[in-house]
């Protein structure tokens, strides 16, 4: 069985590639299984230096890594660039680990104990379509540092810059088998990934629904999951907030990645006193989008990723949908989609549900009670942004709001060097930050008798 790779700017043919079956999957999860224990019986420092190998690879390739999503995936070019070099940034930081998975001494009576940070074994790692390198890297970086082998599952319309960090990741010099790239159908490499005992613990990053079903399955074995889900984060505007900035930066807070993002602050939330400035001001910036060519370097909004994936967003619009505006995209062949805001009621379908397009849906609220309400009224909590010249306010909303990752007068969600995760159905565990490596780790304790 095959996948067929399609450019989503003008529908042609970019490559062919091949799956795994079942026994592929096996064989792989065996070979990581075998060459796991070699990896973490590396000294420290050497398991160090195999990962900066990796990322210097990575930073001579990031030229082609980039042309190669772009081609894949429909990223802008320059976005291409800054995700390839993104993963090259998280392999550096995570490659000072293996030297800092330091334990504890504990005082006890009667002799010494210690704790030890152990390896899990194999870890894997599935990975969605939408930032295929960037957060593939945020599960293989840091369970790599903490001594594991990873098998690696890149999501089906999306797997050419992960084969290539494969290869990669071989030229850098890392042991066969302890990082594996095993493209193919979910339902068959993904299944065996939660059902194979050898499989430690999953990385999943998708769709809640998808999620719910590996971690029911994961449960059979008490196997270890983290889940970064669905999103529908919310953007909160104060009327006390520097409104012009925040209407000309709220495009780029849900059209980013032609709004196929967990992140993008889909629900507009704005205080009815600025609301009409407000929107004049959006409406201004989000005409101003420059959509078109990915390979063009002004380009700042691709293509959805897929003609399929169109028809879902699409899906969403209809004739009764209260549109406020939009703005532009090329016509003919690909899978574009222009930039779309809309006024809906608070209980509309398009303001419960993730679409995962470029479709954002404006509110006006009444005080800050209402709009933490109105924030909080969603079973997701993965992100979201708080514009507001008030400290005392920004620090009461920003705690009230159920959500992993706020930011306070600015859109930004994932540092590689802070924790990075959702709440309520947005998911589960957290990845990045400076104790991710630990989440790859067993805690053993050892207690060591003086007589």
């Amino acid at each position: 069985m095959s996948y067929t790779v399609t450019n989503p700017a003008d529908e042609t043919f970019v490559a062919r590639v091949e799956h795994l079956d079942e026994a592929g999957t096996d064989a792989a999860i065996a070979a990581a299984e075998r060459a796991q224990s070699g990896w973490a019986g590396l000294a420290p420092a050497d398991r160090a230096r195999a990962l900066r190998r990796f990322a210097e690879r990575v930073d001579r390739d990031i030229e082609h890594l980039a042309r190669l999503e772009t081609a894949n995936s429909g990223h802008p070019i320059s976005q291409s660039r800054w995700e390839a070099a993104h993963v090259r940034d998280v392999l550096e930081y995570y490659s000072a680990s293996p030297e800092r998975l330091i334990g504890q001494q504990i005082p006890v009576a009667g002799g010494m104990n210690v704790t030890f940070h152990e390896p899990l074994g194999v870890v894997g790692v599935i990975t969605p379509w939408n930032f295929p390198m960037t957060i593939a890297s945020w599960g293989f970086a840091p369970a790599l540092a903490a001594g594991n082998a990873v098998v690696l599952k890149p999501a089906e319309w999306t797997p050419l810059t992960s084969i290539r960090l494969g290869e990669l990741a071989l030229e850098a010099g890392l042991p066969e088998g302890v990082f594996q790239v095993l493209p193919g159908r979910g339902s068959v490499v993904g299944e065996r990934f939660v059902t194979n005992p050898a499989v430690r613990k999953v990385v999943f990053t998708g769709s809640t629904e998808v999620g719910k079903r590996i971690m029911a399955g994961c449960a059979e074995q008490v196997k270890r999951v983290t889940l970064e889900l669905g999103g529908k984060s919310a953007n909160i505007v104060f009327a006390d907030a520097d409104v012009e900035k925040a209407a000309a930066t709220a495009p780029y807070s849900v059209f980013d990645n032609a709004g196929q993002d967990c992140c993008a602050r889909s629900r507009l939330l704005v205080q009815r006193g600025v609301y009409d400035r407000f929107m004049e001001g959006f409406e201004r910036a989000v005409k101003a989008v420059k959509v078109g060519d990915p390979a063009d370097e002004a380009t700042e909004m691709g293509p959805l990723v897929t003609l399929a994936h169109r028809e879902s967003v699409r899906s969403f619009i209809d004739e009764s949908t209260p549109i406020a505006f939009r703005g532009s995209c090329p016509d003919g062949p690909g899978a574009w989609f222009a930039p779309t805001v809309v006024a809906p009621e608070r209980d509309s379908r398009i303001v419960a549900e993730e679409i995962f397009g470029p479709v954002v849906a404006v509110l006006p609220f009444d005080d800050e009670a209402d709009a933490i309400r109105l924030a909080n009224d969603t079973r997701y909590g993965l992100s979201g942004s708080i514009w507001t010249r008030d400290l005392g306010r920004g620090i009461r909303v920003a705690r009230a709001v159920e959500g992993g990752n706020l930011s306070v007068n600015s859109h930004s969600s994932v540092r590689y060097s802070t924790p990075f995760g959702g709440f309520k159905q947005s998911g589960l565990g957290r990845e990045l930050g400076p104790d991710a490596p630990l989440h790859f780790t067993e805690t053993k304790n050892v207690f060591f008798a003086e007589d």
